[in-house]
């Protein structure tokens, strides 16, 4: 999966807006003003690397690293609940699961008007 695809993957999803509190290197998406997902590039070996900060099940976060190489513990983020996927390494049908999950994440721990709210916008 290439950067702008990803990008329109997450705006797609109900109720995101994109954001840059942390400067502008750094995207951040949020559900309902709560925070799913983070997106910028690193540089290696002189070519940027997009990746992307993703919610995740503890358990599952365990197993997603792993399994595949290019799932790392999330990077300036609470390790246990975050992972970073450096998304043209991987599958994009993979890509785009686990930003699906960690958008469910963040609206099941909404309170349910709100989720009642996004669900109806579905």
């Amino acid at each position: 999966m290439d950067a702008e695809s990803l990008r329109e993957y997450f705006l797609a999803k109900p109720s995101v807006t994109e954001e840059t509190p942390c400067g502008p290197d750094v995207l951040v998406y949020k559900v309902a003003g709560k925070m799913f997902a983070t997106f910028g590039f690193e540089i290696e070996d002189g070519e940027e690397s997009p990746r992307t900060n993703l919610k995740c099940d503890p358990e599952r976060a365990i197993e997603l690293r792993a399994d595949y190489e290019a799932i790392l513990p999330g990077y300036h983020m609470n390790k246990k609940h975050w992972n970073t996927v450096l998304i043209e390494q991987l599958p994009t049908l993979l890509v785009r699961e686990l930003v699906d999950h960690s958008w469910e994440l963040v609206v099941a721990g909404l309170p349910k008007k709100l989720r009642e709210s996004i669900s109806d916008a579905t």
